[in-house]
């Protein structure tokens, strides 16, 4: 087992989710983790933590996603470290056992359960007192300004309003935020995930000096407000 407590170079597009989530993983340098990643898919996130030294059980409802996802733990050599189970974040308080986890990532899931409410007040018991939940939704301003940008603007126009066709759930800070409030969460932060990087219109932009904008824009207003993806880190403090 690699117990390095390292994580993947920082990309433009996950540089700021890292950078949270390590911080996090320095409060208790010597400690194993347990962290549960709803939706985690293939493992893009489980599998550099399990590389990290830490226990990660990955939810998804896909059958296909969690044998990626076992192949490319055994690859790495951390298969032992990496729980796989079939489901979605409906069925989370059904999977795990209440206050066992340190982390818990929800990345993408809000904007496609039932009850966003019912999912969030799940990660926030499925989390022991003092751990935190790391939860990343569609920015509904991002997606209008996108629209806007492409000469979309009556679809930009319905996206602000709410009255777009078959419009998938988004977010923004403020809704996001109480959101997670409401499942007795406290956020310490509200960053900006690729607040630039899917609007560059030049081809191979410069990567040190996107990196390096993404991260210093990444936690201020405006800036935050039009990227991508919201990133919302949230303790449980009872």
């Amino acid at each position: 087992m690699n117990h390095t407590r390292t994580a993947p170079a920082p990309t433009p597009r996950t540089a700021v989710i890292w950078a949270a989530l390590r911080a996090e993983m320095d409060r208790r340098p010597h400690a194993r983790l347990h962290v549960i990643d709803v939706g985690g898919g293939t493992g893009g996130f489980a599998v550099p933590l399990a590389e990290a030294g830490h226990d990660v059980t990955v939810i998804d409802a896909s059958p296909d996603a969690l044998a990626s996802l076992s192949r490319r733990a055994l690859d790495a050599g951390v298969a032992e470290a990496i729980t796989a189970l079939q489901g979605d974040g409906d069925q989370l308080p059904d999977l795990v056992e209440p206050a066992s986890a340190d982390i818990v990532l929800c990345h993408s899931v809000l904007e496609e359960v039932d009850d966003p409410a019912a999912v969030m007040a799940a990660v926030a018991a499925s989390l022991r007192p003092g751990g935190v939940a790391s939860v990343i939704v569609a920015n509904r301003v991002s997606a209008a300004l996108a629209k806007a940008i492409a000469g979309h603007l009556e679809a930009a126009t319905a996206i602000l309003r709410g009255t777009e066709p078959g419009q998938r759930r988004r977010f923004d800070s403020e809704t996001a935020a109480a959101l997670v409030q409401s499942a007795g969460l406290t956020v310490e932060a509200i960053h900006g995930v690729r607040v630039i990087s899917d609007l560059v219109g030049v081809p191979d932009p410069d990567p040190a000096a996107l990196l390096d904008f993404e991260l210093a824009a990444a936690g201020q207003a405006p800036y935050r407000d039009i990227a991508t993806q919201l990133h919302i880190l949230a303790r449980r403090h009872d």
